[in-house]
């Protein structure tokens, strides 16, 4: 059986009340700050027009062809292989910023032939400069009238618009032309319509200046000089003045950390020795194990996924000689790599709540080992279905089903309709399994009451935070969905799991005896009231672009800047993981045996990556003026992969290393150790080679690129399939291999091990 963490001292007394206070009063205001976000995207969002009127007043397309289309985007995963107004992937090109770029040369040659006529290219610079100034007035110039939802395009918008269809056509044909989709992907006439009329309404909304204002409703997003698409004044001021915020944030928090040299992990002046045992787990806890054979096979999944996505942008056309995009097109293993990284790191912290949960208490009540095997079941049931259906729905084998049981087509949210139900349902059941199982009069120590508190909290706002998925369907206005999916992407993940998370470790090291209790709620009301303080309304920085008016800008930007200011802290968490591992007692002076040793390595490189991956590679990009040229590049991948992969994948593998060291024997554990160490410095030495070596210098190039032609232009294959470019895509490999081969492989090999080992043992 578990042994339960011992009082280190007398019982501590209560904290001040003023602890929690400050958490709920952040809280409410970070939600009321982002609810009146979400409350306006539904007022400002770009208009779609019930008819589009061509210069003779015929109908080009309607409102429905336009809401269709975003349709055919989804059902054919074309977010998972190119953007709109700079969010989805990057193998393809921005659709939006293709379309309008597109649009403004037509406009511009109808005008060159109108004023002078010649072809553009035969005007002299004068002349073609001329054409440009009127190019940026007949695009700019908003001709949409709202009392009877009719939007009228000049002649030659019109021309414009009709050579848009036989473009889209044309960019179907082969994947060597896309980034890696299966040929002749999207052919039906109808679609390719639909498709056309939806692009295109993006970029209307991408330079069409909003009432009432000399900017577009995207706020002149994508950068373009041509057709008169240049950062607002706003992305500068509230950039600079987010500057102020982050010093003063910083300054704020040292000094408190100055004066109160309680706020650390690590309890000093204590008989700190640990108190949970390995090798006495309960045969509940045996039962969780086969969670982490889940995770790591799902973990190298994901890795073999991304490998191949990132070869589709160093070679389009072929796999190694082999038509890969016959059977695994791009879209699909993007797909593949982002749902894998969803499910493997969440299903790890589902498994290590419910083992820390059972550690709580001394006695395992009868039903517990069973809901353990019906809950596996039903996540294996999720995954595999989901993964599946992402197969069939994006190789157009549902039929109407698509969008219930296949690929919903939204980035990081692919999953059929049904899957999420399932999900969260699967996640309430957890929690209900959670509650029971620590209830106050189970618990072995009643001290840790508010520590379990805090701990069911968090993991109910798992599920509840979820929900925000299912506001939205296919034909849901672009902006609002843009807006829930955030709430998802950032809120859910970098919020209330970061929250989760914090919760975990400090239950986890409470347990373990090397804190007091009092120190671990003072840890977890700390990053609780960093973390909202700065994330919850930081969310819009991720709307700046999409719809969203110059208030998100504002307040989006003041308060994203303050994100960085717990992640400086976290170097100090690092410090403190590190001494964990060879400090004496401060007591009776003897070293510390800690069985957990790698454990905390990988913990301390969720501090090391946190500053690196969400400080300083997130800082980067947050800011308006720089997200302006950057959104939607490389260098967006290198936040993503250094925050996502170093800070919840790394702790979801630290949870899994302690989870199959607590399950095993001092004997049992050597032959499991020696992989869990090459799969520590393998992930770890990969990462920073994928970062350092392309992603990183990819997103550098690329966004002076931006700066230099348009964000056109170094979002088009032109630029993705230039030598160079391919050149720092090959340059990923060596990372990719060292990840793959020495990171993911040995944690499936020691995971296994340790579920083997488990298969043998009898419970106590």
């Amino acid at each position: 059986m578990s042994v339960a963490a011992q009082p280190l001292t007398a019982e501590d007394p209560a904290l001040s009340p003023w602890w929690l206070r400050t958490v709920w009063i952040v809280m409410m205001l970070g939600f009321a700050g982002l609810i009146a976000i979400t409350s306006l995207a539904y007022r400002n969002a770009p208009p779609i027009p019930a008819r589009i009127l061509d210069a003779q007043g015929r109908v080009l397309f309607t409102g429905d062809d336009i809401r269709e289309g975003q349709a055919v985007f989804l059902r054919y995963g074309l977010m998972d292989n190119g953007s709109i107004w700079g969010h989805g992937a990057y193998l393809g090109p921005d659709y939006s910023a293709a379309a309008l770029h597109r649009i403004g040369e037509d406009v511009a040659e109808v005008i060159a032939q109108q004023q002078y006529r010649k072809l553009f290219s035969a005007l002299t610079p004068g002349q073609q400069a001329a054409v440009y100034a009127q190019t940026t007035v007949e695009l700019k110039t908003n001709r949409y009238d709202a009392a009877s939802s009719t939007l009228h395009l000049t002649l030659p918008e019109t021309a414009a618009y009709r050579r848009q269809i036989a473009y889209w056509a044309d960019y179907f044909l082969g994947p060597e032309r896309n980034g890696g989709l299966r040929r002749g992907l999207v052919s039906d006439p109808t679609e390719i319509h639909q498709l056309s009329a939806f692009v295109a309404w993006t970029a209307w909304a991408s330079v069409t200046n909003r009432p009432g204002e000399n900017y577009s409703y995207t706020n002149n997003f994508p950068y373009d000089p041509d057709v008169g698409n240049a950062p607002i004044p706003g992305a500068l001021v509230w950039s600079a003045l987010s500057l102020i915020m982050l010093l003063a944030g910083i300054a704020t928090v040292l000094v408190l950390f100055g004066k109160f040299d309680y706020l650390g992990w690590i309890s000093a002046g204590s008989h700190v020795h640990p108190f949970l045992l390995p090798g006495r787990a309960s045969l509940g806890q045996l039962a969780l194990v086969k969670f982490f054979v889940v995770v790591a096979l799902l973990f190298l999944a994901q890795t073999l996924a991304g490998g191949a996505t990132a070869h589709y942008l160093a070679d389009p056309g072929s796999f190694y000689g082999f038509e890969l995009d016959k059977l695994f097109p791009s879209n699909l293993t993007r797909t593949w790599h982002l749902q894998t990284a969803v499910f493997w790191i969440s299903t790890a912290y589902v498994a290590a709540a419910l083992f820390l949960g059972r550690s709580l208490r001394n006695d395992e009540p009868r039903w517990f080992a069973g809901w353990v095997h019906l809950l596996f079941g039903a996540f294996v049931t999720v995954i595999m279905g989901s993964l599946l259906g992402e197969w069939l729905g994006i190789s157009q084998m549902l039929g109407r089903w698509w969008y219930w049981l296949g690929n919903q087509g939204w980035e990081y949210l692919e999953i059929g309709r049904l899957w999420q139900y399932l999900l969260i349902a699967g996640l309430l059941v957890w929690f209900a399994i959670l509650l029971k199982l620590v209830r106050p009069d189970t618990l072995s120590e009643p001290s840790a009451k508010p520590l379990v508190k805090l701990f069911l909290l968090a993991s109910l706002a798992i599920p509840l935070f979820y929900f925000p998925a299912l506001f939205f369907d296919a034909r849901t206005h672009f902006t609002v969905v843009d807006t829930w999916r955030f709430w998802i992407i950032h809120l859910w993940v970098e919020g209330f799991f970061e929250f989760f998370a914090t919760t975990m470790v400090a239950l986890l090291f409470y347990q373990l005896g090397l804190t007091r209790r009092n120190v671990a709620l003072r840890v977890i009301y700390l990053d609780a009231i960093l973390y909202f303080g700065g994330g919850m309304i930081g969310t819009g920085h991720h709307w700046y672009f999409t719809g969203q008016s110059g208030f998100n800008m504002a307040l989006s930007a003041m308060f994203s800047a303050l994100e960085v200011v717990p992640l400086t802290l976290l170097t100090l968490d690092a410090w403190d993981f590190v001494r964990t591992t060879r400090a004496d007692c401060d007591d009776c002076g003897k070293p510390m045996a800690v069985p957990h040793k790698w454990t905390f390595y990988f913990l301390m490189s969720v501090g090391f990556w946190n500053f690196v991956g969400a400080g300083i590679c997130g800082f980067l990009i947050n800011l308006p003026i720089v997200s302006y040229y950057e959104v939607g590049t490389q260098l967006t991948p290198n936040h993503g992969h250094a925050a996502l992969m170093g800070v919840f994948g790394m702790l979801a593998l630290a949870l899994m290393v302690f989870v199959l060291r607590q399950t095993s024997s001092d004997d049992r554990w050597i032959g499991i150790e020696k992989y869990v160490k090459v799969g520590f410095w393998g992930t770890n030495i990969g990462l920073a080679l994928m970062l350092a070596m392309s992603l990183f210098p990819g997103g550098v190039l690329q966004i002076w690129d931006v700066a230099q032609h348009g964000y056109w232009h170094a979002r088009s294959l032109d630029y993705i399939g230039s030598e160079r470019t391919r050149l720092i895509e090959w340059l990923r490999l060596p990372g990719d291999l060292v990840f793959i081969l020495f990171g993911a492989l040995p944690l499936v090999i020691a995971s296994v091990k340790g579920w083997l080992s488990v298969c043998r043992q009898s419970p106590d």
